[in-house]
């Protein structure tokens, strides 16, 4: 906002303060026009002269006064919401803030929002939209750095843009196609309205069905038959090399722009153009990204390049350059080791090829199945993490490990989602329904309890994935003995006593490593979490018996952060007795060692006398 041209139109003097505060908030871009004389103001002479000499030079009108007066003094001067300014009207006392024109293009809606906080006032917004909680269509291509295609009748038009917004403000059908995910089509998923329908594939849309079309996506798709909007996000990466010294600028723009809609993929969904070290002064490729692309122009060592795989190596192409390929290998590297849409094509400025170009795409932005492995957490819904709690919200198959995860923790699945208990099932059932999903392209979210990586079993599921080149994530989660620590209020951790946490498991149906017995664990005396133990409390006593004093503090948790939480606390040489006594099974931790409840020894952390970057 600071950058934008911003002038404030007081109609009383009995109003300046109020503008002042605005002048405050925005700085040098804000200019005050008052007729009457006041602290570094331009003076009006007549109201109709300075809104006839401001409204075409704005980007911002600010009125504050009378909505009467702002619409009669503005009405003459309205041409196109495209090059209107936002004029905002606020009345003398500051209590309402109006949003009077170019609500979404101009930005007067958001404006309005900004200023009614800063003001302590009311906003008032009147567009259909916002008011139903609709995206604004003609600005969502601004908001998320998007290129935007208006079709109607298979012409493109920015006037058809009101059609479109109107059918969909209105409630009509709408299809919404989303070939490509990314952090913005995860909130136009989330934040669908109850009238639009999601695809992932153009084929399974029946057009019959829906009077507009919305779709983001990088791919040019046939002739469609209704009024679509299209939004090009830049997710392309473009690879590129040449002869020294090329020039033809415009001839290599033009061939790379007709081979990308030749491929059906939208020049205007090209991110950026990557080439090796070599090529970073080359004038033609450093005038095609700035004045043809307005893109940025990055380069790479010749090793890096070398290092990626590509489908096309040249033994020409290494003599010369070190690398067995640029364009390739430049856009592959730049898609985080990503898929080629577009091999090495051959380009020509002059007589002869002098150019090579590629085109790829960043796995993870493609509708392809996904597996995301997720810490559920110790079992409060509410301390799975913010990503995780995401990840069920857009998943189209949550399998959770339904004896050890609160069900509640799936309620936030969304609408269609099939949600399923793993429970009583074997490992060649879980991995069968989770391909089944992930071959037709779904998300699939395997939900664990605690932090997945400790004893969560997912090593054997990741062998699969991997077996069959299956693309997944991992999303870590609060473990257990972090809840423990809560719980009991205790620091693990205590200045010149213990400064190791321990986190292991007594000897059960899994066998132990001889260098990991609990006895010999002991030894350090450490604080120690052991998990999975309860049923063999007996043996876990006798093994710290030989290291830890039978008087050191123990606690054994059941179900923690659960509705039904237990802790027990007590003397080592009493944990089996509290195990047994209080029937405490799965779900139990055991904490053992001094740091429980301990509230001796102070960290040099905070002392006066240990100075620190952030304290001289």
């Amino acid at each position: 906002m600071d950058k934008k041209k911003l002038n404030i139109v007081v109609v009383s003097a009995g109003s300046l303060p109020l503008a002042y505060k605005i002048r405050d908030i925005y700085g040098s871009s804000a200019t005050i026009h008052c007729k009457e004389e006041g602290e570094n103001t331009t003076p009006i002479h007549t109201l109709d002269e300075t809104v006839k000499t401001l409204f075409p030079v704005s980007d911002v009108l600010i009125f504050i006064g009378a909505l009467g007066i702002c619409v009669r003094s503005i009405a003459p001067y309205i041409r196109d919401k495209y090059v209107d300014p936002a004029v905002i009207c606020i009345d003398s006392t500051g209590k309402h803030v109006v949003s009077v024109l170019s609500g979404h293009i101009g930005g007067a809606n958001s404006l309005t929002e900004t200023l009614a906080v800063a003001l302590g006032a009311e906003p008032v917004i009147t567009t259909q939209s916002d008011n139903q909680g609709f995206w604004a269509l003609d600005t969502l291509a601004d908001r998320f750095g998007w290129t935007q295609k208006v079709i109607v009748r298979e012409e493109v038009s920015a006037s058809s843009m009101n059609q479109c917004i109107a059918a969909f403000v209105n409630g009509k059908p709408t299809a919404l196609l989303l070939d490509i995910r990314t952090h913005e089509t995860d909130y136009i998923e989330k934040s669908c309205p109850a009238h639009v329908d999601i695809y992932y594939r153009l084929s399974d849309i029946d057009f019959n069905r829906y009077d507009l079309l919305l779709a983001i996506s990088p791919f040019i798709h046939p002739e469609i038959p209704i009024p679509s909007i299209i939004y090009i996000p830049p997710v392309l990466h473009l690879g590129i090399g040449c002869k020294k010294g090329v020039t033809g600028t415009a001839r290599l723009a033009e061939q790379i722009t007709e081979t990308l809609q030749a491929h059906r993929l939208y020049p205007e969904a090209l991110a950026d153009v990557s080439s090796i070290d070599l090529k970073k002064e080359e004038p033609v490729l450093q005038q095609y990204t700035s004045e043809y692309l307005h893109r940025p122009f990055i380069t790479y060592p010749a090793d890096v390049l070398d290092a990626v795989n590509v489908p096309n190596p040249s033994d020409k192409v290494k003599q010369t350059t070190q690398s067995y390929s640029i364009s390739e290998a430049a856009a592959l590297h730049r898609a985080d080791d990503g898929i080629l849409l577009l091999e090495k094509q051959k380009g020509k400025c002059g007589e002869c090829n002098d150019f090579t170009y590629a085109v790829a795409i960043p796995k993870a932005l493609l509708r392809q199945g996904h597996i995301e492995i997720v810490g559920a957490g110790p079992g409060d819904p509410d301390l799975i993490s913010i990503r995780g709690r995401r990840m069920l919200e857009k998943a189209d198959l949550i399998l959770y490990a339904g004896s050890l995860v609160p069900k509640e923790l799936t309620f936030c699945a969304k609408k269609g989602a099939t949600v399923r208990s793993s429970a009583d099932m074997n490992l060649d059932e879980q991995f069968a329904l989770m391909k089944d999903f992930y071959d037709k392209g779904l998300f699939v979210v395997r939900l664990h309890t605690g932090d997945p990586c400790i004893y969560g079993a997912i090593q054997e599921q990741m062998a699969f994935f991997d077996q069959y080149r299956m693309s997944y994530h991992i999303t870590p989660g609060i473990s257990s003995f972090q809840a423990a620590a809560a719980a009991l209020r205790s620091q693990f951790t205590i200045p010149e006593k213990v400064q190791t946490i321990i986190l292991t498991r007594g000897e059960g149906r899994t066998p132990m490593l001889e260098k990991e017995h609990l006895h010999k664990l002991a030894a350090s005396q450490s604080t120690m979490c052991i998990f999975l133990s309860a049923g063999i409390a007996d043996q876990v006593q006798a093994e710290l018996l030989q290291h830890y004093a039978p008087e050191t503090p123990v606690a054994a948790c059941y179900k923690l952060t659960w509705p039904d939480e237990r802790i027990y606390r007590g003397e080592l040489k009493d944990l089996a007795r509290i195990v047994k006594d209080n029937k405490l099974t799965l779900t139990t931790l055991l904490v053992v060692g001094d740091a429980i409840d301990n509230r001796k020894g102070l960290s040099r952390l905070y002392a006066d006398e240990f100075k620190h970057l952030f304290r001289k």
